[in-house]
C-alpha cells in the first residue's frame, strides 16, 4: 500500500497533502470537487461539479493541472444542486464529454424525476434551516449522462471501481482505489458537519453521517457507512470538509459506523422513518 504524506498526522497543514499525487480536490463554496489523473500528464477525469458559478474556478485549476486538455468524463457521485451546480456550464465547454451516473440516479439527470424537499427540522443550524429553500428538481442532461458499466468499473480509471452507496440519494456512488485505499466518497459521509454555517465556513474537520436535511433513506445510509468503513481507507476526500487520512480517518469512520443511529440519525424528521430503496440493489 502506498504510503501517503503526513497519513499518519491528521493535522497536516494542507489538506491535499493527505491525499495520492494523483487526487486532488477543489471547494467550491459549500461543496469539494475531486480531480483524478497525474499533473501534467494532460488525461483527467472529473468528479462531481460543484456550486452553480464555479466552472471556471474548475477550469483554473485543471489548467494549472492538466494543461489545455478537456476531461475524459464527468463523473457524479450523485446528482444534488450543490453537486451539478456548473455541469451545464461545463458540457458547453466540453461538447463531446460525457456525464457517467448510477442508472438509479439517471432519472435526476434528465428531468424525469425529482428529488424530495429538503427537511429543515433535523440538524440544527442555518444550513439545515435553509434546506426548503435548496433546489430539488431534477435537471435535463439529454443524452449526455449514461449508466455506469454495471460490473463496477469507471470509465477511463481502470484502477478504480464505484460502489454503490444510496441512502442520501437513490443511485449514491462512492469510488474507491484499492491499490493504495483511496476514497471518493461523495456525501455517503462528510468530515464536516455541513448543517452548521460556522463549522461550514470553518471547515472545522470532524467525521459525520450524510447532511441530514437532505437524506431521505437512512436504512440505506446506514449500510453503505458500514460498507465504506469495512474497507479501512488510507485516505478520503468527501463531498463537504477536507480530506482525512490514517488514524484519523479509519477511526472516526469505524465509529460513525458502530454508533450509526446515536451520531448521525435524526431523533426526529420527515424521512427518519422512511426507507425508500433497498440498501443492497
Amino acid at each position: 500500500m502506498q504510503a501517503y504524506p503526513n497519513s499518519g498526522s491528521p493535522d497536516a497543514s494542507r489538506p491535499e497533502d493527505r491525499l495520492p499525487e494523483d487526487v486532488t480536490y477543489l471547494r467550491t463554496k459549500i461543496s469539494n470537487v475531486v480531480l483524478i489523473g497525474m499533473p501534467g500528464s494532460g488525461s483527467w477525469v472529473l468528479v462531481d461539479t460543484g456550486m452553480p458559478g464555479s466552472a471556471s474556478k474548475i477550469m483554473k485549476e485543471a489548467r494549472e493541472r492538466f494543461g489545455s486538455e478537456k476531461p475524459l468524463a464527468i463523473l457524479l457521485t450523485h446528482g444534488h444542486f450543490d453537486h451539478t451546480g456548473s455541469i451545464q456550464d461545463l458540457l458547453e465547454l466540453f461538447p463531446d464529454v460525457d456525464v457517467y451516473a448510477h442508472e438509479f440516479e439517471v432519472p435526476f439527470l434528465t428531468g424525469a424525476a425529482d428529488y424530495p424537499p429538503g427537511d429543515p427540522t433535523v440538524g440544527g443550524g442555518l444550513m439545515a434551516a435553509s434546506a426548503p429553500l435548496y433546489p430539488n428538481k431534477g435537471i435535463d442532461l439529454g443524452s449526455r449522462v449514461k449508466p455506469l458499466p454495471a460490473d463496477g468499473s469507471m470509465p477511463f480509471l481502470p484502477d478504480w471501481r464505484w460502489l454503490h452507496t444510496p441512502g442520501h440519494s437513490e443511485g449514491h456512488v462512492s469510488l474507491f482505489r484499492s491499490a493504495d485505499g483511496t476514497l471518493v466518497a461523495g456525501d455517503a459521509f462528510i468530515t464536516v458537519k455541513q448543517e452548521s454555517a460556522l463549522a461550514v465556513l470553518t471547515q472545522r474537520r470532524e467525521i459525520h453521517g450524510p447532511p441530514t436535511y437532505f437524506t431521505p433513506n437512512w436504512e440505506a445510509a446506514r449500510t453503505s457507512v458500514a460498507r465504506l468503513a469495512a474497507l479501512r481507507p488510507a485516505a478520503a476526500v468527501t463531498g463537504h470538509g477536507e480530506p482525512m487520512a490514517g488514524r484519523e480517518l479509519t477511526e472516526g469512520l469505524e465509529l460513525l459506523s458502530s454508533r450509526f443511529d446515536e451520531l448521525a440519525v435524526p431523533a426526529s424528521g420527515r424521512y427518519v422513518d422512511s426507507a425508500h430503496i433497498d440498501p443492497e440493489a
